[in-house]
């Protein structure tokens, strides 16, 4: 059984370290990764009490209800977590998008292959192999799917809405149900996922990896520019100083004030949380700033200080792309 359980999540946990390895840029802490494994884990037993309910409810043999009803449940709770982390700015680009989605699907492949072991303990190690390296990696796929499609429509967005994940859950759903038909055979169907799986990460983390470095070198400028004409007092010679004093005639003169520190400290955080990008690319991981924290409190005083109506005004030129809200994240040390 040792053997049997080793053999059917091996696999899927090699896999998910290469991903990690891949990531020159350390996006996710480990932490997070193993918050991601845990959730899987949790959907597992949640789709094993849906699916024993839903089954019995709808009268349907093993064989139907794991072709048609079991990948929509299944991919539905997977998906929930990978929802979660979008919609609080925790996913920036599509490689950790991805790593996270695989994540869920690994800790779900653990718990449904550990309640499979002790249903089935007699299962040949054939058994045992095809879902280690086909059923298991099938999960953490589809996931990692839903993520990338959710992460590359949300680029333009400043939050995550249903629409976004509807089409990346529609292909996770459609793969599962294919694999679970049995259109091939499992050992065919095995090898199809050990071969593709590999080459499609590969490419997504090559064209990430060129993503983040073109976000890295034209926002580290921009941050900085923006730094320095805010400590120089020269905003005003900017077109954010001329759309500032329009604002004037709408907004009490506290307002204004509280808009420029929230600039000004936006830029800093920015050019702070880069270079803490650089510097784990280079194989460095920085110290802790104590300051961080007491920026960050700030940071969210002021926008509560200007509200809802006075950063709708602002967000012309406040960077709120999820890439900028997901760096703020990067900086809190809670998370690293």
């Amino acid at each position: 059984m040792v053997v049997a359980l080793a053999i059917s999540v091996l696999p899927v946990f090699l896999f998910l370290g290469a991903l990690v390895l891949l990531d020159s840029y350390k996006l996710i802490p480990l932490r997070a990764i193993l918050f991601a494994v845990a959730a899987g884990c949790v959907a597992a037993a949640a789709g094993y009490a849906a699916n024993s309910w839903l089954r019995e409810a709808l009268a349907l043999d093993l064989p139907r209800y794991s072709r048609y009803v079991a990948p929509v449940v299944e991919e539905l709770l997977k998906a929930l977590y990978v929802v979660w982390l979008m919609r609080r700015s925790k996913v920036g680009f599509v490689a950790d998008a991805a790593t996270y989605g695989f994540a869920v699907g690994t800790g779900f492949a653990l718990v449904e292959n550990v309640l499979l072991l002790q249903a089935y303990p007699s299962a040949t190690l054939w058994a045992w192999l095809v879902r280690g390296f086909g059923t298991a990696l099938m999960h953490g796929g589809t996931t990692a799917i839903v993520a990338m499609m959710a992460r590359t429509l949300q680029k333009r967005e400043t939050g995550l809405r249903l629409r976004l994940v509807l089409p990346g859950l529609a292909v996770a759903i459609l793969l599962h149900a294919l694999y679970n038909q049995f259109l091939v055979s499992p050992l065919l169907a095995t090898a199809l996922i050990m071969l593709v799986l590999p080459s499609i990460v590969n490419a997504l983390f090559r064209k990430s990896e060129r993503e983040t470095q073109a976000w890295l070198g034209t926002g580290f400028d921009m941050d900085q520019e923006l730094l320095r004409v805010t400590r120089a007092g020269e905003v005003s010679n900017t077109p954010v100083g001329q759309y500032l004093r329009e604002l004037r005639t709408s907004f009490p003169p506290e307002i204004i004030v509280d808009t420029m520190c929230l600039l000004r400290l936006r830029a800093e955080l920015g050019v702070r949380a880069k270079g803490l990008l650089l510097l784990r690319e280079a194989g460095f991981e920085p110290a802790v700033d104590p300051s961080l924290s007491a920026k960050l409190e700030e940071l969210h005083y002021l926008e509560r200080s200007i509200g809802r109506t006075g950063m709708r005004a602002i967000r012309p030129f406040i960077h709120t792309s999820t890439q900028d809200l997901w760096q703020l994240n990067l900086l809190d040390p809670a998370q690293r």
